[in-house]
C-alpha cells in the first residue's frame, strides 16, 4: 500500500491522527478511512493533484463521525452555521463540516483545500475544487462499498473526469436514499445538478473523453 502522507513534510504526523481515531472510532470505521486515504491520494495522482493533500483529507474526512447528536449540533451553533430542517433532524449529516473543525482545531490544519474537502465529503458542494471532489469521491467509491457494475463504472469514470464521476455519483446515491425513503438534503441535490450542467457544458463545448463519450449525459 502507497501512503502518500510525507512525514517530514506535513503539519501533523499521520501516526498522530490514527492514535486519535483509534480511541474515537471503531477498527471498521478505521479500515474505511485508511482505504479513502489511498483512493484520494490515488485519484490526486491521476488528475495532476497533490497526493499528500487528498492523503491528510481523506485521513481526517471521518473524525467526527462517531460524535453524538447533540455533541454535533453544539459544534455547529459554536461555528454560528445557519442550520436547515434537514440537518436538525438528521445531525449525523454535519460530521464532515464538524470533522474539518476538529481537523483545524485538534491538529491544526489551516489548508482551506483540506478544510474544504473534508467537509464537502457527505454532500458536496456545487462548485467545489478538485480536492473536494477527489476526496467526495474516494468516500463512495473505495472498494470497501463494494463491486456492483455500477461501481465498477463509477470508479472508471472517476479516472477520467471528476465532474462526470460526481454528478453520477450523486445520482447513484441519490437513487439508493430514494429507494430506503430516507431524507435528502438540498445541498446533495444542489451539488448533483451543478456538476451535471457543467460535465454537460464542457461536453457541448467538445470537452471529452473516452468514458463521456462511451457513457450518455441523461
Amino acid at each position: 500500500m502507497t501512503v502518500y502522507f510525507r512525514e517530514q513534510s506535513s503539519p501533523i504526523a499521520r501516526q498522530q491522527v490514527l492514535s486519535w481515531l483509534t480511541r474515537q472510532v471503531p477498527d471498521s470505521r478505521i479500515q474505511h478511512i485508511l482505504r479513502v486515504e489511498q483512493l484520494a491520494a490515488d485519484l490526486a495522482q491521476i488528475h495532476h493533484l497533490d497526493p499528500e493533500q487528498a492523503a491528510q483529507a481523506g485521513l481526517m474526512h471521518d473524525l467526527a463521525k462517531y460524535f453524538k447528536p447533540q455533541q454535533l449540533l453544539d459544534i455547529a451553533h459554536q461555528e454560528g452555521w445557519a442550520l436547515d430542517p434537514v440537518e436538525l433532524a438528521n445531525p449525523h449529516l454535519l460530521h464532515a463540516n464538524v470533522s474539518a473543525v476538529v481537523a483545524r482545531d485538534e491538529f491544526g490544519i489551516e489548508d482551506q483545500d483540506i478544510l474544504d474537502a473534508i467537509a464537502d465529503h457527505t454532500l458536496g458542494r456545487p462548485g467545489m475544487g478538485s480536492l473536494s471532489c477527489v476526496v467526495f469521491l474516494a468516500d463512495s467509491l473505495e472498494p470497501g462499498r463494494g463491486d456492483s457494475p455500477e461501481l465498477h463504472l463509477l470508479r472508471q469514470i472517476s479516472h477520467h473526469s471528476l465532474e462526470q464521476a460526481v454528478w453520477m455519483t450523486c445520482d447513484y446515491t441519490l437513487q439508493h436514499l430514494l429507494a430506503k425513503r430516507r431524507p435528502i438534503h438540498p445541498r446533495a441535490v444542489q451539488t448533483r445538478n451543478w456538476f451535471l450542467q457543467h460535465a454537460s457544458q464542457q461536453r457541448a463545448n467538445g470537452v471529452s473523453d473516452q468514458v463521456a463519450d462511451a457513457v450518455p449525459f441523461t
